[in-house]
C-alpha cells in the first residue's frame, strides 16, 4: 500500500484560520489553537451583536422621541399613547427621523394629537 502524507490538507486548514484572524492581537493571530478559539468566539459575538444592534437603535429612537416630546410638554409614554389612540401607525424609527429632519411635520403631528391630549390629561 502506498504511503499517504496529510500535511498539505492540515496546513491548508490552519492557514485559512490564520488568514481570517490576521488583524487580531498577539497570539490570536500567530498560533493556530489560540487563533481558532478567537475566531470561533468572534463568530459567536458577531451573531450576538447583530441582535444587540437592533436593541441599541430602538433605545436611541426612544430617547430622541422622549427629548422632542418633552419640548412640547409631554413625555414619551403620553406621546406614544396618543399616537395609538389616534390610530397613527408610524414606527419609532420613522417618528425619530421626522422629529430630527422635519420639525414642521412633527409639529403638524402634535397639532393632530393636541385635542386628544387635552382630553386625556384632564
Amino acid at each position: 500500500m502506498t504511503r499517504v502524507k496529510r500535511g498539505i490538507v492540515a496546513r491548508k486548514r490552519r492557514k485559512k484560520i490564520l488568514n481570517l484572524t490576521k488583524g487580531f492581537r498577539g497570539a490570536a493571530s500567530k498560533l493556530f489553537r489560540t487563533a481558532n478559539q478567537r475566531y470561533m468566539k468572534a463568530l459567536k459575538l458577531s451573531f450576538v451583536n447583530r441582535r444587540k444592534k437592533k436593541r441599541d437603535f430602538r433605545s436611541l429612537w426612544i430617547s430622541r422621541l422622549n427629548a422632542v416630546a418633552r419640548k412640547t410638554g409631554l413625555n414619551y409614554n403620553q406621546f406614544i399613547f396618543a399616537l395609538k389612540t389616534c390610530d397613527i401607525q408610524l414606527n419609532r424609527k420613522i417618528l425619530s427621523q421626522i422629529s430630527i429632519c422635519d420639525p414642521q411635520t412633527y409639529q403638524l403631528l402634535y397639532t393632530i394629537l393636541q385635542p386628544l391630549l387635552v382630553k386625556n390629561l384632564k
